[in-house]
């Protein structure tokens, strides 16, 4: 679960939201914002049952990096760390963790928010609902019926 110190990473486990910040441990900071994004039991009016995520591995690494890059040339904070999850995630499971710190609260939330959008818009990570209604794929604000799950 562990990220060995690594500032971005795609991982089948859970996050250690702790260890995560540590890695971003600076005396200078004044604000750490955590982001931790769960499966919900809910999505567009249909019960979920678990969301199936699938990644391009290592082009997701690479653009997660690229954002985490981008965040601390745009925002004035001190450091990012940037993990998602794959896999089949139930109800209530993490997927998705981004930590900004910054000497103030302000551009640790503005970095945060922005880098959340970032990695949904431009991250090849891919997103099954498993319904009650069947299996859907997710794109952006779009469900797509997947005929074949």
């Amino acid at each position: 679960m562990g990220n060995n110190g690594k500032k971005v990473g795609i991982s089948r486990g859970g996050f250690d939201v702790q260890a995560a910040i540590e890695r971003l441990s600076n005396p200078k900071a004044g604000a750490y914002v955590i982001f931790l994004g769960r499966v919900r039991g809910e999505s567009r009016g249909r019960k979920v049952r678990k969301l199936v995520y699938e990644a391009y591995e290592e082009m997701a690494l690479r653009e997660m990096e690229r954002i985490r890059e981008e965040a601390l040339e745009r925002f004035p904070i001190l450091d990012m760390v940037i993990e998602h999850r794959v896999g089949e995630l139930g109800v209530g499971e993490d997927t998705i963790l981004v930590v900004a710190s910054g000497v103030h609260r302000r551009e640790a939330f503005d970095a945060c928010s922005w880098a959340v959008d970032e990695v949904k818009r431009r991250v090849p990570v891919w997103k099954r609902e498993v319904t009650d209604e069947g299996t859907f794929w997710i794109e952006g604000e779009r469900s797509v019926p997947d005929y074949h799950g």
